[in-house]
């Protein structure tokens, strides 16, 4: 999908009309000022009768996040904003609907996932028990875009699908929700400078697919270069790439990204960051294979 600063006028209207009717910035739900700027809903967690568990991702990590948040006094169950569920309409905005009809089949959901146990559920099921929290916290990270614009900062804690691209999934990411969540802000915040600063231990190959050749988005990503998703084509609409060994320890990780931040800084200023925090950086991370330590 071309992106909208690129897409014939058609398009472009299309894309518009699709952005300004969806619900996901709650304009008709006004956030109370005694919220914080935290997006979660319980329905982020993944349960799936044992079945998750056959992939090393953690799906069940959102909850945890926000229980200890709740248990160290700096957070109050009724300070959390919840999202809307993204609809068809709002990740048409960049999927075509031959990808979406795509996620109607389970083995398609299952090679997404890399869980082949999908395959053999009914459709129904999988878009009950995995798609839909999956939409739902697409919704947070479009959402928490806008909260941060008026807040000065916001947390989703879920999202962050950055292998996902407008016409492919992969690495336990069906939907873009990075690509969606600034595409809605260069619409309805009215900005046209983003920077993502991508710091999961995995390139973020799915919004570099969709973003890097949209002058307006300007991308770090700091990564292990040895493990998945070498997507060698998508290297190429990096701004700026730090590629780390595995095994790269605190101090050496933080001399990288403070010379990376500094270039970014030099260079570009955005009036957005969006920045995708993969927790996979830490020592003993099955996927990650990196030594940060706290």
């Amino acid at each position: 999908m071309a992106s909208a600063s690129t897409a014939p006028p058609a398009e472009e209207s299309l894309l518009r009309g699709r952005i300004l009717r969806s619900r996901l910035y709650l304009d008709d739900i006004p956030i109370s000022k005694s919220k914080a700027p935290l997006v979660y809903s319980p329905s982020y967690d993944i349960e799936f009768n044992g079945i998750e568990k056959q992939h090393p991702f953690d799906s069940s990590k959102w909850g945890r996040v926000r229980n200890l948040l709740v248990d160290a006094g700096l957070l109050q169950h009724d300070q959390i904003v919840e999202p809307l569920e993204a609809s068809e309409d709002d990740l048409l905005v960049v999927h075509s609907e031959s990808y979406l009809n795509s996620l109607k089949s389970s083995e398609k959901v299952a090679r997404i996932v890399e869980v082949p146990a999908v395959a053999l559920l009914p459709n129904l099921l999988v878009q009950q028990k995995l798609l839909y929290p999956f939409r739902k916290q697409v919704g947070g990270s479009i959402l928490s875009a806008k909260l941060a614009l008026e807040r000065g900062w916001a947390i989703n804690i879920g999202g962050g699908f950055h292998h996902c691209s407008a016409e492919e999934g992969g690495g336990f990411c069906a939907y873009a929700d990075i690509s969606l969540c600034i595409h809605f802000a260069f619409v309805r915040l009215n900005i046209s400078r983003v920077m993502i600063i991508d710091l999961d231990a995995h390139q973020g190959n799915g919004h570099e697919k969709d973003l890097g050749s949209d002058g307006r988005v300007y991308t770090l990503d700091m990564y292990n270069s040895g493990i998945y998703p070498f997507d060698y084509e998508a290297k190429n609409h990096i701004d700026q790439k730090v590629e780390l060994d595995s095994g790269t320890k605190t101090e050496e990780y933080l001399e990288n990204l403070n010379k990376a931040l500094k270039v970014a800084k030099r260079t570009f200023q955005p009036q957005l960051i969006v920045y995708n925090a993969g927790t996979d950086i830490l020592d003993g991370d099955p996927l990650g294979r990196l030594k940060w330590l706290l």
